[in-house]
């Protein structure tokens, strides 16, 4: 019992990395589907899921190190 504790654990740690990461285009991509299904345009909020994505996808490429770590921890990334 307790194995699946900790499978359970990690996964939600896991999740929590995940949505730290992207969680901003996340938001973005179902603010766009719900504006298409209320009726209005959702291109704002597609554009706001891209410019995360960029952004994200920047971070994620950015070499880290414990030079810079209090540069990204201050970001909150």
């Amino acid at each position: 019992m307790t194995e699946y504790v900790i499978i359970v654990a990690l996964i939600a740690i896991a999740a929590i990395g995940v949505y730290a990461a992207f969680g901003n285009v996340i938001k973005g991509q179902t603010g766009a589907m719900a504006a298409e299904l209320g009726g209005k345009a959702g291109t704002q909020s597609a554009g706001t899921a891209k410019d995360q994505a960029t952004q994200a996808n920047t971070r994620g490429t950015a070499k880290h190190s414990l030079d810079n770590f209090t540069e990204a921890a201050g970001k909150g990334r």
